[in-house]
């Protein structure tokens, strides 16, 4: 089977069971039908033991932070799914759960028909648990397949803690992986071999396939999540990630090495809650970017920029690099949430600063509600709280602010990840992650010492007004308050 072996982990090494029935597919993570590893996996049971293929896509209501903004997102997906698989090859159950716990067990009494289980596997937030969990349960085979990005979460026998590092390794590394690419459309295997699908009629009666009321979303005010954090006008799916790639390549990227770092100038792809979801994988957006030259070129014609124009190979970094590495710090190091996690010389320096004088100190009510005296912060939580997303600069501002405004160094870790994961819509992901522990020195080095910094890297808003011209997004978000620092 071609899935690269890096990338398969079998969590009950069992020969396919003789009395299943078909071959289960636990769509988590990678919820797309392209450039999957996972769903090429899946297919490529269903064709060697002649079954029929499920696809189980379900969405639990008791993860935490789960909201109005993240379901619907979400369902999104769903919905193109259920529309996309109609009448195909493949059988395709969405369940969406309308009560914590109603979903426990589906898995389980899936994989007692199953013949084989194949999960998608991701390091971050509770699915790693998840995934484990149903494999202790399962009487059928049950493998993990790892579809998170370019490089196999193993491929890297060690947690890489500085970027610069890390690039460097994967310069030298990474091509190798790159032989063994998904397949862009692993459903066409199956075309015209849709296998009758044996009764679940007691499964399905328990735990019911979404209705079109969940899957349009007209019914998520039913559900017991948090409404107070609204849907965003970000679209969920495949197509709106496709979308947002193809308007990137056509009218951002030849703009995007001087200009990611404007928030009034729209050059970034906009793809990070797509990436988070799976909506869309990481082989799709970089076979654009090598275009017809391919994946061989990487490192070829010059090792700064990847083979690659200036800003291509600045995106690449982006996409690569610092994307990666979270998913490396997170596979390897399961506290990566933790502030223990934090390098020594970080820890060391922001506990001899914690008694320093704050220039203000402000709790999670008012931080929530944007009532700071800063007009550039109010407007990056804003639009937090708005949009669901921070521009990339301003959210490193973000996160260094609540640093200097907290009482100690753990509690504005606890405010940031609790924001961040609340609102963001890429919140939760090992990205995220990255960004907010960046605040407190993970993947820096010691700067020159400073008050309640001690040697972690500070940041000014009055410098970022002075660097950037942020008084269009500051009326934009700030809700009237519009004093720059003169």
């Amino acid at each position: 089977m071609g899935v690269p072996p890096l990338r398969l982990s079998v969590l009950v090494d069992e020969p396919p069971a003789s009395s299943g029935s078909f071959v289960l597919y636990w769509m988590t993570s990678a919820r797309r039908l392209e450039h999957n590893f996972a769903l090429d996996r899946a297919v490529e049971w269903a064709a060697e033991l002649k079954q029929p293929l499920v696809i189980l896509e379900a969405l639990r209501v008791g993860y935490a932070w789960a909201s109005d903004r993240f379901h619907r997102f979400v369902i999104d997906g769903m919905r193109e799914h259920a529309a996309a698989l109609a009448g195909g090859p493949v059988h395709y159950y969405p369940y969406v759960e309308e009560r914590a716990g109603a979903g426990k067990g589906l898995v389980a009494a899936l994989s007692q028909k199953a013949s084989v289980v194949v999960a998608d596997e991701w390091p971050c937030f509770f699915l790693p648990r998840a995934v484990a969990a149903a494999a202790r349960r399962s009487p059928a085979r049950f493998e993990m397949v790892d579809a998170s990005g370019l490089l196999p979460l193993r491929a890297a026998d060690r947690c890489f803690t500085m970027a610069m590092h890390f690039r460097g390794w994967l310069k030298k590394n990474l091509l190798p992986h790159l032989a063994a690419l998904p397949d862009p459309q692993p459903l066409a295997a199956l075309a015209g071999k849709r296998r009758p699908l044996p009764a679940l009629t007691a499964i399905q009666e328990r735990w019911p396939v979404a209705s079109e009321a969940l899957l349009s979303g007209e019914a998520l005010s039913t559900l017991p999540i948090d409404h107070r954090v609204g849907v965003v006008g970000t679209p969920g799916g495949r197509t709106e990630a496709r979308a947002r790639l193809d308007r990137f390549l056509a009218q951002g990227l030849k703009r995007y090495a001087d200009g990611r770092n404007d928030p009034d100038v729209q050059v970034s792809s906009a793809l990070s809650a797509h990436l988070h979801f799976g909506h869309i994988g990481t082989h799709e957006i970089a076979a654009e970017l090598w275009g017809r030259a391919g994946p061989g070129r990487l490192f070829k014609e010059s090792e700064e920029r990847w083979g690659l124009s200036k800003n291509a190979a600045e995106y690449f970094d982006q996409l690569v690099v610092w994307r990666e590495l979270g998913l490396n710090f997170c596979h390897h190091r399961r506290a990566y949430d933790r502030y223990e996690s934090l390098p020594d010389w970080a820890q060391t320096t922001l506990e001899r600063h914690a008694k320093d004088p704050r220039p203000a100190l402000y709790d999670l009510e008012t931080l929530e509600a944007a009532r700071t005296h800063d007009p550039i912060w109010n407007a990056a939580q804003r639009q937090l709280m708005g949009e669901g997303i921070i521009h990339n600069h301003l959210r490193m501002l973000w996160g260094k602010k609540v640093l200097e405004w907290s009482e100690r160094p753990q509690d504005a870790l606890a405010i940031l990840i609790h924001l961040n994961n609340k609102y963001a819509i890429d919140g939760r992901d090992p990205n995220s992650y990255s960004g907010i522990f960046w605040t407190f020195g993970r993947y820096d080095r010691p700067w020159p010492e400073r008050p309640v910094y001690g040697m972690v890297r500070s940041m000014s808003s009055e410098r970022a007004a002075k660097k950037l011209d942020l008084d269009a997004y500051v009326r934009r978000w700030a809700g009237g308050q519009r004093d720059l620092f003169g």
